[in-house]
């Protein structure tokens, strides 16, 4: 009985405290002056359809680096702490066979959501996603191989070239935005092209398949830590 009181009690100050928010939230009619740059001038500078992506990775691509910086030092950490003594060639025998209906449609799915990975993180400039998106998808798809095919694995010596190339990638062009254009990851350092399609926005594209694909081996990484140090336990 006093448990459930206590409940009631913090489910009614948590509603008490989200009321007093709400009510006292008045929307913003005109945007500030940062703001109001970059939806007034976000096209002709950067000539991208998707103007979120415009400012993620042009206007703010210290912020950008920093968010990817964070996510390498969180793989590094699990990696280190969670170091397994056979490494890649890692097998646990006693994982039960996957049924037919599972691993089937693992094998269907998995390309499809590595294909729609790519096309996130390719059309970032053009529709909402980009980088992180796709290659949170594209991770997804090697969850579900890990899941629904536990006898399949992946070389961490791969991902560990595909993460670097994609990182050194990343950096290289945000110096060159510096040395050819106005600033970091200023993407002027290729044409801006025509506004609306693939070959538009500049240098965009590019750093988003650079970040799709240093997101995507990054969170594969951890998963396939993950699951090697529970083979090794079992």
């Amino acid at each position: 009985m006093l448990k459930n009181s206590l409940i009631l009690v913090l489910i009614i100050g948590f509603a008490a405290t989200m009321y007093s928010l709400f009510a006292s939230y008045t929307p913003k009619e005109n945007l500030s002056g940062v703001s109001k740059h970059y939806v007034e001038n976000g096209k002709e500078e950067v000539g991208a359809a998707n103007l979120v992506t415009a400012i993620v990775l042009t206007y703010r691509g210290f912020d950008t680096l920093g968010e990817v910086s964070i996510l390498f030092l969180t793989a590094a950490i699990i990696g280190f702490f969670l170091k397994v003594e056979h490494g890649d060639s890692i097998v646990n025998e006693k994982v039960k066979r996957y049924s037919e209906i599972l691993g089937t449609g693992a094998k269907v799915l998995i390309p499809m959501m590595i294909l729609l990975g790519v096309y996130v993180f390719v059309n970032g400039h053009l529709t909402p996603g980009g980088g992180f998106q796709g290659g949170a998808i594209i991770a997804s798809a090697f969850v579900l191989m890990f899941i629904a095919l536990p006898h399949h694995t992946i070389s961490h010596k791969v991902l560990s070239v595909v993460e670097s190339f994609s990182g050194l990638g990343y950096v290289l062009i945000g110096v060159l935005g510096v040395v050819l254009a106005a600033g970091f990851l200023d993407n002027q350092i290729l044409s801006l092209g025509t506004f609306g399609t693939i070959l538009s926005a500049g240098a965009i594209p590019v750093i988003y398949i650079l970040v799709g694909l240093k997101v995507g081996t990054e969170l594969t990484g951890i998963i396939s830590n993950l699951k090697e140090i529970q083979n090794e336990q079992e």
